[in-house]
């Protein structure tokens, strides 16, 4: 969940000048680019980079966005996300077809000694299924509320990378709830799970997937005796339901085992489908042991993996290695091969 450190150039893909908007590939790239902004501007803060030797405006700019706040965390003081306003020069753009008016990103963990301590603790939250708990969540949720109140039917982007990819389904998971249904760009979001999908033998994977599908619901309907008379799993169930009409757009390389396990998990989902065990893998796709496990133990838990509906991007050009499969500079190049597929939860 590092931070890319490969810039492309100081301005970004020339190729997308201008911009189209309703080009997938160009919303993708601009998207990208944005997150990009939001490393380069913590980095500028670290190396006391200001005015003309700042590195990060040219992120921004070049797209006509205007940076019109940072989020920073209270721990470490370290800029994590911002909010860009789209401001083009002439009225026509301004009002062209799917442009965003807005776009809030979030950057993913920086290895650097002023971010590292506090990046990962945030990475180990996730993990645990706590990210909802932390203060950097509360910082990002205030500020996507603010700009969706104050600006209401204005087009609003979330966009993030990595741990960021995190905090943007989070916080757009909780905007869904209030009604509010953000477009999301979620580049290399971690799937907290074991990384089944590294296995080349695709009979041993799909077997170990029906296995995990049968213990995740044998215990959810075990878990759900044992509350009988409460109401925590309808709403749980119904929080899904609700969330089924979200469908952020994820970016996911099969060289990075962080993001690539959501393959798996579409397809799987897709194929018990086929198989008839529809109610088996429903339960499962709501649930996940190690959620499970965190909620026996009285934990309040949001496993944030689990989305019922999504547009998968799986980028199938050779990685050099994991770096770049992880990275985010992949999701702004101009030619690349893309599966894309749509899943609907129903």
């Amino acid at each position: 969940m590092a931070v890319d450190k490969d810039i492309f150039g100081i301005s970004g893909p020339t190729y997308l000048n201008p911009v189209n908007w309703n080009c997938k590939h160009n919303r993708r790239s601009v998207a990208a680019c944005l997150v990009q902004a939001v490393y380069v501007l913590e980095r500028d803060r670290q190396l006391n980079r200001r005015s003309v030797e700042a590195l990060a405006p040219p992120w921004s700019e070049f797209f006509h966005f205007e940076l019109i706040r940072k989020l920073v965390d209270d721990a470490d003081l370290s800029i994590f996300g911002a909010i860009f306003e789209f401001n083009p020069p002439s009225s026509k753009e301004a009002c062209a077809d799917n442009a965003p008016r807005f776009v809030i990103a979030f950057r993913g963990t920086i290895t650097e000694k002023e971010t590292i301590s506090r990046d990962i603790s945030l990475d180990l939250h996730l993990v645990q299924n706590g990210l909802h708990r932390t203060s950097r969540f509360t910082i990002a949720m205030q500020a996507v509320q603010n700009v969706a109140s104050v600006f209401p039917g204005s087009m609003i982007w979330l966009a993030g990378h990595s741990l960021g990819a995190g905090m943007a389904i989070l916080t757009g998971r909780n905007m869904v709830k209030k009604g509010v249904f953000l477009e999301s760009y979620l580049f290399n979001p971690p799937f907290v799970a074991a990384p089944i999908e590294r296995i080349s033998n695709e009979r041993v994977k799909h077997g170990f997937r029906i296995a995990r599908s049968v213990i995740t619901a044998g215990l959810t309907i075990a878990m759900k005796a044992k509350s009988e008379g409460s109401n925590e799993r309808s709403i749980a169930e119904e929080s899904f339901n609700i969330l089924s009409s979200w469908t952020p757009y994820l970016f996911v390389n099969p060289g990075d085992h962080i993001c690539s396990e959501f393959i798996g998990y579409f397809q799987h989902r897709k194929n018990m489908e086929d198989l008839g065990a529809g109610f088996i893998e429903k339960l499962a796709t709501q649930n996940s042991i190690g959620d499970l496990f965190y909620k026996a133990l009285g934990w309040e838990s949001e496993p944030l993996h689990l989305l019922p509906s999504a547009d998968l991007i799986v980028n199938i050009s050779p990685s050099p290695d994991f770096k770049y499969a992880h990275g985010i500079s992949q999701w702004w190049q101009p030619e690349l091969s893309l599966q894309c597929n749509q899943y609907r939860y129903s």
